[in-house]
């Protein structure tokens, strides 16, 4: 685990939609970490429901009441926005802050929202043979924000609630990205909800449990000062109708055992996938973990060259490279049901037999593009 000063040329704009874009939509989808078959149709049909009120601008109330009562908190200490990805940006331009840090590998988006509102940021790299797990003193003292996700893209690690805690201090705001914690069986080791940790700040995301990244709906938890001073950098009615509805549907009852019961089922499906994946260590596959995500990552050599042999076969994953920490033998792996799965590692067993050219083992790279190349806009597909 090293700090890293500001800078390096991963490319933080990259996001795993990249993957399916642009003649990719055949493929079997492997590289964005969105639930299948989602939403569902009740779901669509209270989306749709919301339509006939499209003349009158947004009214967050409800939706705002149901994130506090889901989460037992005051609706002072809620935020409703137009996807997490937005209060990466809220948090980067409203906080005033000296030393921020972020702690990778992790989603680049928050990285480059700072980056963007002109702030230099250092890097707490997290490292492999640590099964990338955090240790707290390896973040600088004087840090006065601090970024980790839980469970965290695209490492999959999930760190104890404790370990994250003794993070907070005085004069610190400690960001904790829980997008994929409603993923998670019970949601442990979770801090939504909690008024206990000084400078804490949740973020939530309905978009991959519920396949909303089209609509951009998520929230922040945290204290009523820093909820205020977000909401003040917040243009006018930032969340749409058709958004705010699903927010209400999926905080009822009905929704959060239907998240509970697809978070036990991913769990499921995960341990079948690296059990197959484990075959093929002979091959030089190693799966980072345990894994506790609705994705895994995944180490092997000349990864760029079996990302685009799977293609060849009909399969996109996640590149890996992109992410600070890691380097080009790496590959994440969204969560499937059975048959995906089984089709998956039958074309893995393909694009790994097919034998290394003379320009494609470890000296292979593929040329990052620069932060400023990238594409000016982000969802949140990870």
């Amino acid at each position: 685990m090293r700090t890293e000063p500001d800078g390096g040329p991963h490319d933080l704009r990259h996001h795993g939609d990249a993957e399916v874009r642009d003649g990719g939509a055949a493929l079997v989808d492997l590289a964005v970490n969105v639930r299948q078959d989602t939403p569902p149709p009740w779901l669509r049909e209270r989306i749709a429901a919301s339509l006939g009120a499209l003349a009158a601008y947004p009214d967050g109330r409800a939706a705002r009441a149901a994130v506090a009562a889901r989460h037992g908190l005051p609706v002072e200490r809620v935020l409703l926005t137009a996807g997490a990805a937005e209060a990466f940006v809220l948090l980067a331009r409203a906080l005033k802050v000296r030393r921020p840090v972020v702690v990778h590998p992790q989603f680049t988006e928050p990285e480059a929202a700072l980056r963007d509102a002109g702030h230099t940021v250092d890097r707490v790299l997290l490292r492999e043979e640590d099964g990338f797990r955090l240790d707290p003193a390896a973040v600088p003292e004087d840090a006065d924000l601090v970024v980790v996700g839980n469970p965290t893209n695209p490492t999959s690690v999930l760190h104890p609630a404790a370990v994250l805690s003794r993070l907070a201090r005085p004069g610190r705001t400690l960001v904790v990205d829980e997008a994929f914690m409603d993923a998670v069986p019970g949601e442990r080791e979770a801090l939504a909800g909690r008024t206990d940790v000084p400078g804490l700040v949740v973020l939530r995301s309905l978009t991959k449990t519920w396949g909303l990244a089209g609509l951009r709906i998520g929230y922040v938890l945290s204290s009523p000062e820093v909820i205020a001073e977000l909401e003040r950098a917040q243009p006018l009615w930032p969340v749409s109708t058709p958004a705010l509805a699903a927010a209400v549907a999926c905080m009822e009852p009905r929704a959060l055992a239907e998240a509970e019961a697809a978070a036990r089922r991913i769990a499921v499906d995960r341990a079948r996938l690296v059990t197959g994946l484990a075959s093929f260590a002979g091959a030089g596959v190693r799966v980072a973990g345990p894994a506790e995500a609705p994705f895994v990552l995944l180490r092997v050599e000349g990864a760029a060259r079996i990302r685009r042999r799977l293609r060849d076969l009909g399969h996109a994953v996640r590149r890996g490279d992109t992410f600070p920490g890691l380097g080009d033998a790496w590959l994440r792996v969204a969560v499937r049901g059975p048959e995906t799965t089984e089709g998956f590692l039958t074309a893995l067993e393909a694009a790994l037999a097919t034998p290394l050219g003379p320009s494609e083992g470890w000296e292979h790279r593929e040329t990052p593009r620069p932060l400023t190349d990238g594409p000016a806009g982000s969802g949140r597909p990870g």
